[in-house]
């Protein structure tokens, strides 16, 4: 049972913590972040983190993956104790290193959803902005209050966060450091969804299910598509979806089952093949 660090989670739900369980039919992989009281983010996380989406990168059984907090913090950002016993030389390399793991987390190939309890801020944000999808617990807080600190978001989170609300959103919350309760990120679109405090897990569990039953390829197709295609002008992006389109779906053995199981009027059953 570990005391720091992350947990894996494969299969149900429950509120016992399972390390190391594997459910083959489920294909969901849920990563608990453990480091209390708040979750910081110190370099060990990070480290642990890394081996995580590194295993992950690796296992093409896995349709979605989940993030989220244990106890009543998703996480609270950047360990400052830490980062106070660091030099100042040190700050770029760690700086970088969250930026690169942040990037694959977001690259990887099944979708990637933040389940968020209690507070999501500064590098906690960041992390939540790398996931694909945000499911808030309506007592949850999220914000970038990294200028309270004499810092800027570092992991990434000014080029994200920009990207999903819109440049003056993005200034106003960074300039400001204000905190956003759940409702008011779900009415600007920083979070998917806001569910009642203490179902984020469950409601995210239950969206990551959903989304686990479609096909892989298709998934993993469209996610690329959209990821690449936002950076890119629209010719460019119809492109690249067009590739997707081509190299994950046609010819498929998930394209014939899809069509066969809706000739049939059954569900289907997709391999990721």
């Amino acid at each position: 049972m570990e005391v720091n660090g992350f947990a894996r989670w494969s299969g149900a739900v429950t509120e016992t913590e399972l390390v190391g369980r594997k459910d083959d039919g489920d294909h969901v992989e849920v990563l608990v972040l453990r480091n209390p009281k708040v979750n910081a983010l110190s370099t060990a996380l990070l480290a642990q983190l890394a081996e995580h989406v590194t295993r992950i990168e690796a296992d093409p059984a896995v349709r979605a993956v989940i993030v989220t907090g244990d106890g009543a913090y998703f996480s609270a950002g950047a360990d400052l104790k830490e980062i106070a016993t660091l030099g100042m030389d040190d700050a770029p390399k760690i700086a970088q290193r969250g930026r690169e793991l942040f990037e694959r987390l977001s690259a990887l190939r099944p979708p990637v959803l933040a389940a968020i309890n209690g507070l999501a801020l500064g590098g906690g944000l960041e992390l939540a902005l790398a996931c694909d999808l945000r499911v808030a617990g309506e007592s949850a807080k999220l914000g970038a209050p990294e200028v309270n600190y004499g810092l800027l978001p570092a992991y990434g989170g000014t080029q994200r966060l920009a990207r999903v609300l819109g440049r003056a959103k993005a200034m106003e919350m960074v300039f400001t450091g204000t905190l956003l309760p759940a409702a008011e990120a779900g009415r600007i679109g920083l979070v998917n969804k806001v569910v009642p405090a203490g179902q984020e897990l469950r409601a995210t569990r239950d969206l990551a299910h959903t989304i686990a039953q479609k096909a892989p390829r298709a998934v993993a197709g469209a996610k690329r598509a959209i990821r690449l295609g936002l950076e890119l002008p629209l010719h460019e992006g119809m492109r690249v979806e067009a590739e997707q389109f081509e190299t994950e779906v046609l010819g498929s053995e998930d394209l014939g089952e899809g069509i066969l199981a809706f000739v049939e009027h059954r569900p289907p059953k997709f391999t990721g093949k």
